[in-house]
């Protein structure tokens, strides 16, 4: 982590190892998929998001040179940008058949931007269709910050 002029910039490199310690876990859900994220900053729990969101998916990557993607957006709030981020990331394994692990964000108040990196896809076992808003909050805990994310699917 950086603190540069009081903004925080978070620089997490990631090759997914599903071994690792993770910060996220997927929830029992009827007719959805579900995944408690937590993390002690706003960044990196949004990097965690995109982990477990690819390791519901079932995500396999190439190992071949990295194909980068920037995303700025601004939001009303702190929820909206992670349904933006994590909707961003599905339109591109969908659309583009790339996935990312590779991140660099900076979350400023309501604005974000993502630098990443990412491989063409091999496969993934699952189609997640949509980010939802069902319940989504962030609150602040004593641990840093939480949040339970709904996937359509």
């Amino acid at each position: 982590m950086h603190i540069l002029n009081g903004r925080t910039k978070i620089r997490y490199f990631h090759k997914y190892d599903y071994k690792s310690i993770k910060s996220y876990e997927e929830l029992p859900h009827t007719a959805y998929w579900s995944l408690r994220v937590w993390a002690a900053d706003l960044a990196p729990m949004f990097i965690e998001s995109a982990k477990g969101m690819n390791a519901l998916a079932g995500i396999n990557l190439v190992d071949r040179p990295h194909i980068k993607h920037t995303i700025s957006t601004s939001e009303v709030d702190a929820v909206s940008l992670l349904v933006s981020f994590l909707s961003e990331l599905v339109y591109d394994t969908d659309h583009n058949r790339l996935a990312f692990d590779q991140f660099e964000i900076q979350v400023e108040g309501r604005t974000l931007k993502v630098e990443m990196g990412g491989p063409p896809l091999i496969s993934y076992n699952k189609t997640i269709k949509a980010v939802t808003y069902h319940d989504l909050k962030i609150p602040k805990t004593t641990q840093g910050f939480e949040a339970e994310i709904v996937f359509d699917v």
